[in-house]
């Protein structure tokens, strides 16, 4: 499975575009995530979502699988378009880095 995937949807002359796409997280711990954005084509994503974490990037990657899999069960169709809301799921991995970053320095110490 790639560590990227774009899905588009028509429906009533418009088309919905799902990117997915597999990326480590920051600290050296093996943690992976899984990003969504989602919207009309052409536009800004109207959806910016997170899976995870995952400990490898084979699990999360089997995880964009199924996801992938039920969305083209639902009429979704893989599209070999390039991705074009790369750095709107760039800021969304920073914005998760940075709010583990966060935790991590203000969790009491064991």
């Amino acid at each position: 499975m790639p560590r990227s995937l774009c899905l588009t949807r028509q429906c009533l002359g418009l088309v919905t575009r799902i990117e997915c796409v597999v990326r480590p997280l920051s600290g050296d711990k093996g943690m992976w995530t899984l990003l969504f954005a989602a919207g009309m084509s052409g536009e800004q994503p109207s959806a910016l979502k997170a899976q995870g974490p995952f400990h490898g990037p084979i699990a999360a990657e089997s995880v964009l699988d199924a996801i992938a899999e039920s969305l083209l069960m639902h009429g979704y169709q893989t599209a070999e378009e390039i991705p074009i809301w790369g750095l709107h799921l760039q800021g969304e991995l920073r914005r998760i880095n940075s709010d583990a970053a966060v935790g991590q320095r203000t969790s009491p110490a064991n």
